[in-house]
């Protein structure tokens, strides 16, 4: 059986995946998502094809922008920082995390990232997909010390996010990095 490729497509928010398939799509100029105070990102996902085993994205963030709240996951996740800095707080702890540093989650690691250092930093992530997934937010010291923290436990993203004031629109646009 012959798996077929993918088509790319050309828009005004960059290139991107349409339909089933395999494909090869670079990061530079690929649609991404920008939300303001959080960066941009790129989950390279076709919108008429989700990955169904894992997601995966490139996150950019800026020294002070948020990339999530603090939260965890019923399965794995992981991060790699391909360039700039960051701070993870995990389990109420803080690591810095510079290029080529791999923060590695097990499912149920409570965990958030935030941009430091003088320029962008730019995470690859990387999550396991279960259709029974959940997540919890839950009230962090460490976290809200960055504004990381929802002020209110939840088990909903909406909700948590409301409680915590973040904006969540995002605006297609296409990937600044590299640059």
């Amino acid at each position: 059986m012959s798996i077929p490729e993918a088509r790319i497509e050309d828009t005004p928010a960059g290139r991107m995946a349409r339909g089933s398939g395999w494909f090869v799509l670079g990061l530079a100029g690929a649609r991404g998502f920008a939300t303001e105070g959080h960066g941009i990102f790129c989950n390279f996902e076709s919108p008429d094809a989700d990955f169904e085993d894992f997601g995966l994205n490139v996150h950019v963030i800026a020294p002070g922008e948020r990339a999530a709240l603090y939260h965890a996951e019923n399965v794995q996740e992981g991060f790699l920082v391909l360039a700039g800095e960051c701070i993870a707080i995990v389990e109420e702890q803080e690591r810095a995390l510079r290029p080529w540093d791999y923060l590695h989650c097990p499912a149920g690691t409570h965990h958030a990232l935030i941009g430091s250092g003088d320029g962008p930093c730019a995470i690859l992530m990387v999550g396991a997909r279960k259709p029974d997934a959940t997540i919890d937010y839950p009230v962090s010291a460490a976290a809200a010390r960055h504004g990381l923290s929802t002020p209110v436990a939840s088990d909903a993203a909406r909700e948590a996010y409301g409680n915590a004031g973040w904006n969540r629109e995002s605006v297609p646009k296409p990937m600044s990095w590299p640059g």
